[in-house]
């Protein structure tokens, strides 16, 4: 077997994973495209420890620690995924920018001009009623 071929099919695979990654906007299709990359990294452990014809074995014990480290991350992953779209209604990522910490400086801006002052906005709930 020549290793060209699982080497070129490999980064055609990642090359995909990674547009997907930089392209898609959907949290779902971007896990989806990180699985796709470990999968094209699995390939090209498996055929160079063909290729090389180890005793060992050490790319095909590589690729299993990578299925594991990619069920566990999908796993995660999803769960993460799942509770904020029940939460937001939407898994978009352009959409979760709100969700990261303002630093200091921005808090205090934001206090200083009243525009984002949290206290001053009053919450609602799920029925529609607001809090104060």
């Amino acid at each position: 077997m020549h290793l060209a071929y699982p080497a070129v099919l490999a980064a055609l695979l990642f090359s995909i994973g990674l547009y997907g990654v930089l392209a898609r906007r959907n949290a779902i299709l971007m896990l989806m495209s990180v699985e796709l990359m470990l999968n094209a990294v699995n390939l090209n452990l498996v055929a160079f420890d063909v290729w090389l014809r180890e005793e060992l074995h050490t790319g095909q014990a590589l690729a299993l620690f990578t299925i594991a480290i990619a069920a566990a991350e999908i796993g995660i992953g999803l769960a993460i995924v799942l509770l904020v779209y029940r939460n937001r209604g939407s898994s978009d990522i352009d959409r979760l920018r709100d969700l990261r910490e303002r630093s200091a400086a921005e808090a205090d801006e934001a206090s200083d001009d009243g525009t984002g002052d949290t206290a001053s906005v009053k919450a609602t709930n799920d029925s529609g009623r607001q809090t104060s």
